[in-house]
């Protein structure tokens, strides 16, 4: 007959509990650290969603900054054309036409804002004001403040003026001359040198300098 030894049930040491509380601080531990990180990434995102909205609030700022400037340019750009325009009308006014007759050209004709065109009409050029007789046309560049580009400008007009006026069979002579409210010294002696005649506009009447 077999004898089986029934071997007694080994209780829980005080080894095995420090292990179960061991393991069971490790995991406490383990939750602790997720939730702290978790909160990290928290406040991570709520810090790059405060950024984003500080970014998208300075964008705003610059969008409303640049409309402002526009607006301000436009509105700079609408009273310069007031300003030419006021000063072709003073100069038209002050008799510019007998300032030249004086100089023995005998213009007969005054007219401003004359658009040159080829056949097809396309725009050529604009001239602000242009003094004619039979013999001689002159035309005059009107500027708030005459600059060197300005008179480059005005020559580059004068030979368009020059070529539709051959394409057209008009051999009158052409001549320049640049105005101004405000002309610089060097702007003036590099408008005479280029043979421009010089307007200046002073107080209500204008002083014309003639070239050589």
């Amino acid at each position: 007959m077999d004898i089986h030894e029934h071997q007694p049930s080994r209780g829980l040491t005080f080894e095995d509990i420090l292990t179960m509380f061991r393991e069971t601080d490790r995991r406490f531990k383990e939750t602790d650290r997720q939730f702290k990180e978790i909160a990290l990434q928290s406040k991570e995102t709520d810090r790059r969603m405060a950024e984003t909205d500080r970014r998208m609030a300075e964008t705003d700022r610059r969008m409303a900054e640049t409309d402002r400037q526009f607006r301000e340019t436009d509105r700079k750009i609408s009273k310069l054309g007031s300003r030419i325009g006021e000063l072709i009308e003073n100069l038209v006014a002050s008799n510019l036409l007998q300032k030249f007759n004086d100089q023995g050209f005998l213009f007969t004709k005054t007219a401003t804002n004359v658009q040159i065109t080829n056949p097809g009409h396309t725009f050529q050029a604009e001239i602000d004001i242009l003094l004619e007789n039979g013999t001689t046309a002159l035309a005059v560049e009107v500027k708030s403040k005459l600059t060197a580009d300005d008179v480059k400008e005005h020559l580059d007009r004068m030979e368009k003026l020059r070529r539709h006026a051959d394409e057209h069979g008009d051999r009158r002579k052409f001549l320049g001359a640049v105005a101004g409210g405000i002309i610089p010294g060097n702007v003036k002696s590099f408008a005479i040198e280029k043979g421009f005649f010089v307007i200046e506009q002073s107080g209500d009447t204008a002083v014309l300098a003639v070239p050589e």
